[in-house]
C-alpha cells in the first residue's frame, strides 16, 4: 500500500500557507475543508491552501508537493483514527467511531490515487470552485522527471 508525505524544495511554503505541513508528514488531499468554500472565502493564503495545498495529517497544514511511498497497515489504521478525531475536533463529527469510517474513505482515495505511481513520484493537487462544488486535478511529476536541478539554485561558494 503506498500514500503521499510532504516533500519540500525551497521554504516557499513556509511563506504561502497559514499553516505549513512539516517535511515528511503523511498527507492526502484534504479537499473536505473546502466543500462549503464560496467565491468570498478565497483570498490571501486561504486561496493558495484552496488552489495547490496537500493536507498534512499530523499539523493540518498545508504543502505543495507530495511523494509517493510505502506505508504500512498499521501506521494507516494510526492515520485513520488522527483523521476521525480530527473531523470530530473540527468539524462536529458526534465521535471518532463515528468519524472513523469517512476517515478511512478520505485515506483509502488517496492510497488508490497513490498506489498507480511509482515510489517517489511527486504529486501536485489544483482546486478550482464549479457550480457543482470544487473540482480536484493532479499532476504527476515521475521520478526520472523530477531532477533536483529543477529546483536546487546552483552557484559557487567561491564567487
Amino acid at each position: 500500500m503506498k500514500l503521499a508525505r510532504a516533500i519540500h524544495f525551497d521554504d516557499s511554503d513556509q511563506r504561502v500557507y497559514a499553516i505549513p505541513a512539516r517535511t515528511g508528514e503523511w498527507c492526502l488531499s484534504g479537499g473536505f475543508e473546502f466543500s462549503n468554500w464560496t467565491e468570498g472565502d478565497l483570498s490571501g493564503k486561504a486561496r493558495q491552501a484552496f488552489a495547490n495545498g496537500w493536507f498534512g495529517m499530523e499539523t493540518s497544514g498545508r504543502v505543495t508537493f507530495v511523494a509517493v511511498t510505502r506505508i504500512e497497515p498499521s501506521e494507516m489504521d494510526l492515520l485513520t483514527d488522527l483523521l476521525a478525531a480530527h473531523f470530530v475536533t473540527y468539524y462536529g463529527a458526534p465521535s471518532a467511531e463515528a468519524a472513523r469510517p469517512v476517515a478511512a474513505e478520505e485515506l483509502a482515495q488517496m492510497a488508490e490515487l497513490c498506489d498507480e505511481h511509482d515510489e517517489n513520484t511527486l504529486l501536485t493537487v489544483a482546486r478550482e470552485l464549479t457550480p457543482a462544488g470544487v473540482r480536484e486535478s493532479y499532476r504527476v511529476i515521475q521520478p526520472d522527471e523530477a531532477g533536483l536541478d529543477q529546483f536546487a539554485i546552483h552557484g559557487s561558494l567561491d564567487e
